[in-house]
């Protein structure tokens, strides 16, 4: 049976393919050669259980850096390099840590609540990250952290952007934006505001509210600002709480439309030039610009990360063959 924390993660993310853009849509960055850089990835053990391992982005130098009885996930390393965030599950929720990017020191900063998707803000002192509280209104907000201090309180002080529930938020390189979902209009869509909340609006714009073929809501998670500012991109379709295993009435077809609407996107800052990047989920961004993206690999037997070149998309061999679970990954800056 899953837990509590794995259901909601379950239900907050997807999985993936692959399409190209067109048009005026921005193009991939120019490649350049470059050292073998590092990522931190969380994905499954032997014994199951989610664990952090720090890895050249070739698969080579893999060393775990946590080891525990429960998940860790969701790493984000700090911008100044010297830090990592990270999720770990345990009896009292999902719990917020701090420690060095080998996951020496490590300090827990949230101890209770269901608490995810922390992130950096530029000054690599401040956390932001939403927590959950099922079966309020208001069933999520997010939260800042100073790490130093451990003191937290609400991100927006804006009195209108309180009365909504707000989760996945992802600060802008600048520091002065913050890109978060909210299903403020109806359906969970990317918005963007001053990091105090106030002037929110849409910023990825959709052709249509339902999916044509399902006559299901198309929704929208998991921003990503590209290093540069410019682009955020973000997942977007038919959500999987639709899918037979949340249902518990059996339908393979739709199960496979459903899964066919996952896509990658990318988008202006401006809410300009949104592109379809390919299928799949979990968008993040290399150091020098390039857009990844996650999806299950029935060849590979588990989950496969691709990143968008010049010269088209490639795998980043981060996860081994026959991995089971997988909690995302992170750059160092």
């Amino acid at each position: 049976m899953k837990t509590k924390v794995e259901i909601l993660l379950t239900w907050l993310l997807c999985s993936t393919f692959l399409c190209k853009g067109n048009g005026e849509s921005p193009t991939a960055p120019e490649t350049a050669s470059h050292p073998l850089r590092e990522i931190i990835v969380s994905y499954a053990d032997e014994t199951k259980k989610l664990q952090l391992y720090r890895v050249n982005e070739d698969g080579t130098g893999r060393r775990r850096i946590t080891d525990g009885t429960h998940d860790f996930s969701e790493p984000a390393w700090s911008p100044d390099g010297k830090r990592i965030v990270y999720l770990q599950e345990s009896e009292r929720g999902a719990t917020l840590w701090v420690s060095a990017p080998d996951g020496k020191n490590p300090k827990m900063s949230i101890g209770s609540g269901f608490n995810m998707e922390p992130s950096w803000l530029p000054d690599s002192r401040h956390i932001v990250w939403f927590a959950l509280t099922p079966g309020t209104a208001v069933s999520s907000q997010l939260k800042i952290m100073d790490t130093e201090t451990l003191q937290s309180r609400p991100l927006f002080s804006d009195s209108e952007q309180v009365k909504f529930s707000n989760l996945m938020p992802a600060v802008s390189p600048d520091g002065t934006k913050v890109a978060f979902v909210s299903n403020r209009s109806g359906i969970f869509r990317i918005w963007l505001s001053n990091l105090d909340g106030s002037e929110a609006r849409l910023i990825s714009p959709l052709s249509a509210d339902l999916d044509e073929r399902l006559q299901l809501p198309i929704e929208q998670k998991v921003p990503s600002w590209s290093p540069d500012g410019r682009w955020i991109a973000h997942w977007e379709g038919v959500e999987m709480d639709h899918m037979s295993k949340f249902t518990g009435k059996s339908d393979r077809e739709k199960d496979a439309l459903i899964e066919k609407s996952w896509n990658v996107w990318v988008v202006g800052s401006d809410g300009k030039n949104k592109r379809k990047a390919g299928h799949g989920d979990d968008p993040n961004w290399s150091p020098d610009g390039f857009v990844t993206r996650a999806f299950p690999d029935p060849i590979k037997g588990g989950p496969k990360v691709m990143i968008e070149t010049r010269d088209g998309w490639k795998e980043l061999p981060i996860v081994p063959d026959k991995t089971p679970r997988y909690g995302r990954f992170t750059w160092k800056p």
